[in-house]
């Protein structure tokens, strides 16, 4: 069963300057809730049982938010307001799930996963990038589906516009089924006569811990960072099954500051979304 989930969050996020030179931008409000709210929500509707969240010193704000019991208390017994006191509880609630690791030099998704290994108790575990929302359909929860049942790794996957494979690592396609396939092979920004595919890597992974010795092996690439395609490659050409979930859901881009402004308006489209004070009829 999958039941830990991995969550990188030291990234310096230079995309979204200059908001992020004071907030992490996973801690970026998008109509009241932050990013990584709903990263937890649907983990945690997907049967996730415990986060483990990779910050770095300079996201520290990112435990704070988690860890601020002083101050809600404070305002709580000043205030008494009931929708502070929900939200204190859900984010107790988040706090008993959660571990941190560190991870203070960029050095790429590979590292930060390194970093996770003592903490993994099972066969396989989720990993989620922040940047990746997908609303409509609980993406996580396809994942750990299709991984019950082919009893494999699984990857996120969505197609892209041919033109643009060049800013996609994209799957090399075997065995195609409707929602799934099998991935024969992964390319990291292939240009468009070298793309197998126009299915290209979405933030959403249930990866085997062998994926541990793998990243050890590999040599950092472009800019010192260890790459976690290069170890899911590896372990590919070694004969472990990986599996392409075509998602039902909406993506949403939430790294730049264009995809952003456009996922807070995509939310706000569908109503989604849960405004605690809506509900109390302030």
């Amino acid at each position: 069963m999958i039941k830990q989930a991995i969550i990188p969050l030291a990234g310096l996020g230079t995309r979204m300057l200059p908001l992020t030179s004071v907030i992490p931008k996973e801690l970026l409000p998008i109509n009241g809730k932050t990013n990584l709210d709903y990263i937890l929500e649907e983990c945690i509707e997907a049967g996730i049982k415990e986060f483990v969240f990779v910050i770095s010193k300079k996201k520290i704000s990112i435990k704070k938010y988690f860890y601020n019991d002083a101050f809600y208390k404070k305002i709580i017994r000043k205030k008494k307001d009931t929708r502070i006191i929900q939200e204190y509880k859900r984010i107790k609630k988040y706090k008993r799930m959660i571990k941190f690791v560190y991870q203070n030099s960029p050095k790429g998704t590979g590292d930060a996963i390194i970093k996770c290994k003592n903490l993994i108790k099972s066969n396989f575990f989720l990993m989620l990038l922040p940047d990746d929302l997908i609303i409509n359909r609980n993406c996580s929860k396809e994942l750990i589906s299709l991984h019950n049942k082919k009893k494999g790794s699984v990857i996120a996957t969505k197609r892209v516009d041919n033109k643009s494979v060049s800013r996609w690592g994209i799957l090399s396609v075997k065995n195609r089924k409707k929602n799934y396939f099998q991935i024969d092979d992964v390319v990291e920004k292939p240009s468009i006569k070298k793309a197998p595919s126009n299915f290209a890597i979405i933030g959403r992974y249930i990866l085997p811990t062998k994926i541990f010795e793998e990243i050890k092996k590999i040599k950092p690439g472009q800019g010192g960072e260890i790459h976690i395609t290069d170890a899911i490659r590896n372990l590919i050409i070694k004969k472990n099954k990986f599996y392409g979930n075509i998602f039902k859901g909406k993506y949403l881009d939430c790294g730049t500051m264009k995809g952003y402004i456009n996922s807070c308006k995509e939310i706000l489209k569908e109503k989604k979304w849960n405004y605690a004070w809506l509900e109390l009829g302030m």
